[in-house]
């Protein structure tokens, strides 16, 4: 996979030290300065997507562990890493002080992400009935990805009606939910496994 062209500044970060105990008091400090809640809506956003960013990453592990066909999956699900990790520094910023190549979500990743579901999508059956996660431990974990990033687009969504973020945040968090879902059954494919439909009268 072609690496993506440079657009934003390289992280100038030092953890020499984790711990600095500012947060004792139950505040933390936003990328400009500030310092608000660990509680507050926008704490809320970039949390969870740095929870769904984890999730990926185990579904990367296993995807790695697989056979060499999974790969490129494996790959593009480290690219949306690195995008979860700029659309962290969106969310962990005040719109007003942002800066000029700041690492952050863009139409660029939500077209991406378009067009490897068409890409994935061509190749798979046509859907009769909603899936169940499961079959195999890498479509289990996508959708445990996908259930998080929807939990973090609804995080987004409340954010933007606050004036926190833009539209192009909740676009991306919503095409990655689709894309994570697109990615499960692709992985079944790509393993062989069944996938396995909802049957009402099973239950």
């Amino acid at each position: 996979m072609a690496e993506p062209a440079k657009r934003f500044h390289d992280p100038h970060v030092a953890l020499s030290r984790i711990y600095t105990k500012t947060g004792d008091g139950g505040d933390t400090g936003l990328a400009g300065g500030q310092r608000v809640p660990k509680d507050s809506l926008r704490i809320e956003a970039y949390g969870t997507v740095d929870e769904l960013n984890a999730w990926i990453g185990l579904a990367r592990a296993a995807a790695l562990d697989s056979p060499s066909s999974v790969a490129p999956l494996a790959a593009a699900l480290l690219r949306v890493q690195h995008q979860l990790f700029n659309l962290g520094s969106t969310l962990s910023t005040l719109p007003a002080d942002l800066k000029p190549g700041q690492p952050r979500t863009t139409d660029a990743e939500v077209a991406w992400l378009e067009a490897e579901m068409d890409r994935a999508t061509a190749l798979l059956p046509p859907l009769r009935s909603f899936v169940l996660p499961g079959g195999a431990r890498l479509n289990a974990l996508l959708h445990l990805a996908r259930t998080v990033g929807r939990r973090a687009e609804r995080l987004a969504v409340a954010l933007r009606r606050a004036g926190g973020c833009g539209d192009v945040e909740v676009r991306y968090l919503n095409r990655l939910s689709d894309a994570l879902f697109v990615w499960s059954r692709e992985a079944s494919r790509l393993l062989d496994q069944p996938e396995t439909l909802w049957s009402p009268n099973q239950a």
